[in-house]
């Protein structure tokens, strides 16, 4: 357990800087998806655990397994697969013989970490997905009636591949809504992936150096929090969530094609990344600006279209850019 009370307070500049090392660092390995790379480091930053699709081999792994490396935290990965039993991730009570006598002893599993892969998370069962919910939110396992708490800092950085690919189980909903973000991995450009090419195929592989440790990333999220949002923009984020339900929204799309809108953690991970958004701008002030550069990544896992919507191939990215031209800014 790391002492907040003897973390140091940050600056804003010391704030930019440590990111702006933390980037730097996994470009060295990841060739292009600043956006990617940037929007984790913005739920790492909230303390948020974040999502990453996309379809195999664009580098979500190698992305998340860089950042273990660049930031100095107790890494495990996890490869979920069908036959991956809960015990398999939080841990088990074995029998053991000492003095004649016999116990049981916890044995902690591989969620006991700072910075978990859950890597292809959508591959195993309901059952043992539902195994990361307690850990997620609560950041404690309980096993055998005994509650163990995880250490501090913790995140789940977990990828999965789209739903249409064979041999995959949708998240249910309230386990996507534990994740701050979801974002969309896209396929490189023809010179990106010139550039992994001849990164990956050549005689050495680039290694990145720690950029940050977890007390620097418990005082980052200390200042994010810091940050003052204004009451407009605070009545906005507000406004838009409540927009995502069908019903009375201002938005065409949503009353047309959303079965389900956000729910308040949907509010939450536009406040706390809009402020981040913000720092990493040299500013201690939240602007309109901010909530859009978020809002993707904020909303689009937790919006649920209806049959229609599915049917003609609305992306709930299309419904947010709807959302956002919609709901006035006050």
């Amino acid at each position: 357990m790391i002492d907040e009370a003897v973390l140091s307070e940050l600056s804003v500049a010391e704030f930019r800087e440590t990111a702006a090392s933390i980037e730097n660092e996994v470009g060295k390995v990841i060739v292009g998806q600043a956006d990617v790379v940037r929007t984790v480091l913005v739920g790492i930053f909230s303390g948020g655990h974040v999502l990453l699709e996309g379809v195999p081999g664009l580098g979500k792994t190698m992305l998340i397994r860089t950042l273990g490396q660049v930031l100095k935290l107790e890494f495990s990965r996890i490869q979920f697969t069908p036959d991956l039993m809960p015990a398999d991730i939080t841990g088990t009570e074995i029998m053991e013989e000492a003095d004649g006598r016999r116990e049981f002893r916890f044995q902690q599993g591989p969620v006991f970490a700072n910075l978990i892969l859950a890597d292809e998370i959508n591959r195993a069962t309901p059952k043992t997905q539902s195994a990361m919910l307690e850990a997620m939110q609560e950041k404690t396992v309980t096993v055998a009636n005994h509650t163990y708490t995880l250490p501090e800092p913790f995140f789940v950085l977990a990828t999965q591949n789209p739903i249409e690919q064979e041999g995959t189980y949708p998240l249910p909903e309230a386990q996507l809504d534990r994740f701050l973000f979801k974002i969309n991995v896209g396929f490189p450009s023809a010179d990106e992936l010139t550039e992994i090419l001849a990164r990956t195929t050549g005689k050495s592989n680039p290694s990145p150096d720690v950029a940050a440790d977890g007390e620097r990333l418990i005082s980052m999220q200390a200042l994010a929090r810091q940050v003052p949002i204004p009451s407009h923009v605070s009545q906005y984020i507000s406004q838009l969530v409540v927009a995502t339900h069908p019903g009375s929204s201002p938005a065409p799309l949503v009353d047309q094609y959303v079965r389900y809108g956000s729910s308040p953690r949907g509010a939450q991970a536009l406040v706390l990344g809009a402020k981040i958004t913000a720092l990493l701008d040299g500013r201690l002030n939240v602007s309109f600006d901010d909530v859009a550069t978020v809002a993707p990544a904020a909303l689009r896992h937790r919006l649920l279209l209806n049959f229609e919507g599915q049917a003609e191939g609305i992306r709930t990215d299309d419904v947010i850019a709807d959302l956002l031209q919609a709901v006035p800014k006050e």
